[in-house]
């Protein structure tokens, strides 16, 4: 199976606490950095899980970008877009003792990607494409992947949409969206119950994402895979890309083992 997936590579900066946050002074934690991004880490996760992955986005010329290229490589994820130029984009997630997180995001150079910069030839041979609903809400990747949904639909593949974020769709604006979404036309669309109703996408798949509550996928309850929660950075993303190489069953078993680990990556 080949998954594509267009958004995000960003260098993650995971900071697990250790103890309560001391205001003012120092405070022990746990750290992890590489590369991240929902686009990115889909991509990872749906390589670990046996798929072939191409990730396609515009990354920058500097040491952050590079980290998180050669992450994302070593993964054995197939990296496309234009030339690196410019800044890269930083994420740092705070962790708490929960494992619930804070994040801070800058997304650098990866909003850029233009419609003219992609080639045919990315989606050549490819099941599913996965769009970061980040990359919706921003010009000019959102041109950019109206046409990736093109030129992967002409290929075969179906479409799959994170909505990612409340906050991201008030700012953008519902309607909007719901515009760009017609013309898009999902096949499964993923978010929290927040964003869900935030924003009601007609598609034939509608998965809820619901914490520690589990997901609700296709209509039916999924209880979380037991184990231990370290860090909830990133289970969503390890969701979608278990839904989409396996279903239902190896997309719980992938959120499970993303929380048991510090970070977003496999």
């Amino acid at each position: 199976m080949v998954v594509c997936t267009l958004g995000d590579l960003l260098l993650d900066v995971v900071v697990k606490l250790a103890r309560p946050l001391a205001e003012g002074d120092d405070t022990g934690a746990e750290t992890r950095v590489g590369g991240g991004g929902q686009a990115a880490n889909v991509a990872a996760w749906a390589a670990a899980l046996g798929a072939e992955a191409r990730f396609i986005g515009k990354r920058g010329a500097d040491a952050a970008g590079e980290l998180a290229e050669a992450d994302l490589l070593r993964r054995a994820v197939k990296v496309l877009g234009p030339p690196p130029t410019s800044r890269n984009g930083v994420v740092v997630s705070l962790v708490d003792l929960d494992g619930s997180r804070t994040m801070i995001s800058d997304r650098g150079i990866a909003p850029e990607l233009t419609a003219e910069e992609l080639e045919p030839e990315w989606f050549e041979g490819c099941d599913a494409i996965h769009l970061s609903g980040y990359s919706l809400m921003r010009e000019p990747i959102g041109t950019a992947a109206e046409r990736a949904v093109d030129l992967a639909r002409g290929a075969g593949a179906r479409i799959s949409v994170d909505l990612s974020s409340v906050n991201v769709i008030r700012e953008f604006g519902p309607a909007r969206l719901a515009e760009r979404f017609v013309r898009i036309r999902p096949d499964v669309v993923f978010g929290n119950e927040a964003e869900h109703d935030e924003l009601p996408v007609p598609s034939d798949k509608r998965i809820v994402k619901r914490g520690a509550r589990g997901a609700t996928i296709d209509g039916r309850d999924y209880a979380p895979v037991p184990g231990d929660v370290v860090d909830t950075t990133g289970a969503g993303d390890a969701l979608g890309a278990g839904y989409l190489v396996g279903g239902p069953e190896l997309a719980m078993e992938a959120a499970a083992r993303c929380v048991a680990n510090i970070g977003t990556m496999p």
